[in-house]
């Protein structure tokens, strides 16, 4: 038991350790081709943060743990909204641009519909569920760049740095291929070594992929976005937990479910019902909605909101562990 929570931990640095070279080597190279910043936060640095959850799914959903796959999915969303959005939000709340959420908002509860419709009525992930989810995410990628250099050109955006970076080339493709290394050695870690602790400690794997796994696999946001707090940018986009959270269902869910389909988690249930369905999907809609909408209507965040997902977040633990 006490290797298996050794190397757990090793793969949850391993994990965040390889997000971090993966990011700061993509970050790298699109600055050495002068790809846009505003293209950077939107796509690379998105993406490289969303790794660990794509690498963990994935690997659960081909070694036959579909419910780690699913759990750190919807985890990961609610972990990401009611306490990484949450802490930021408590300590530091803002002001926001209510245009730069309407489109990843439009496109995460698009596919959050299409998720828990699927969940509700089949409670089977298909390959053409996946592949939908993945074609959601491409069009995405598609717009949201598209968006993004309208708005430079518009704006007239003269910004890009005159950078400094002497960094070799192969500097940046070293930190790039050792992060990915990095990142499948940590999946590999938390997934077989999350899978022992859960049957050891009795708990089902779908509350220690919805807990553990998914706020392991949310440190690099955490981290991000505490360190934003502590050098004193208040600038941490709304639209980027957002942004995670979608590729949590569009890109994470899609490429495990296209790799290997999964039926919907039915080892904790409440009376007779699946707690994915009475709570855990509920829950990721409640948190979302309550974080995006006042942003939406209001234009701004409040301490209040914070605190309420904080509590949540809090109570939701309880249940996976206590109810």
């Amino acid at each position: 038991m006490l290797k298996a929570v050794l190397l757990f931990v090793v793969g949850l640095v391993c994990l965040i350790k390889g997000g971090d070279f993966f990011v700061d080597g993509a970050s790298s190279l699109a600055h050495r081709f002068h790809i846009p910043e505003l293209l950077i936060g939107a796509t690379v640095v998105s993406i490289g943060t969303t790794l660990p959850e794509v690498m963990v799914s994935a690997t659960s959903a081909l070694q036959g743990h579909g419910e780690i796959a699913y759990g750190n999915a919807i985890g990961s969303i609610i972990c990401n909204t009611a306490l990484i959005a949450a802490i930021t939000i408590a300590i530091k709340p803002k002001k926001v641009n209510k245009k730069e959420l309407v489109l990843p908002l439009t496109f995460f509860f698009t596919a959050a519909v299409f998720y828990s419709a699927v969940a509700y009525t089949k409670g089977y992930f298909s390959q053409t569920v996946g592949l939908i989810l993945l074609g959601g995410f491409v069009t995405y990628m598609i717009l949201v760049t598209r968006q993004a250099l309208q708005d430079k050109k518009q704006n007239n955006d003269n910004t890009e740095s005159d950078s400094t970076d002497t960094n070799p080339l192969i500097k940046d493709i070293v930190l790039l291929v050792a992060g990915a290394a990095l990142i499948a050695l940590g999946a590999n870690l938390l997934v077989d070594n999350g899978t022992i602790i859960a049957t050891q400690l009795g708990v089902p794997e779908s509350v220690i992929a919805l807990t553990f796994v998914a706020l392991g696999t949310s440190l690099p946001e955490l981290v991000t976005a505490i360190t934003s707090l502590v050098k004193g940018h208040d600038s941490l986009s709304l639209g980027n937990i957002i942004g995670a959270n979608l590729f949590n269902l569009v890109l994470v869910s899609g490429v495990s479910v296209t790799l290997s389909p999964f039926e919907l988690p039915a080892a904790k249930m409440i009376g007779s019902y699946n707690a994915s369905l009475v709570v855990d999907i509920p829950l990721m809609f409640i948190v979302m909605m309550l974080m995006s909408l006042p942003a939406l209507i209001k234009g701004k965040l409040s301490r209040i909101q914070g605190i309420l997902l904080l509590v949540i977040y809090f109570g939701f633990c309880v249940f996976q562990f206590v109810g």
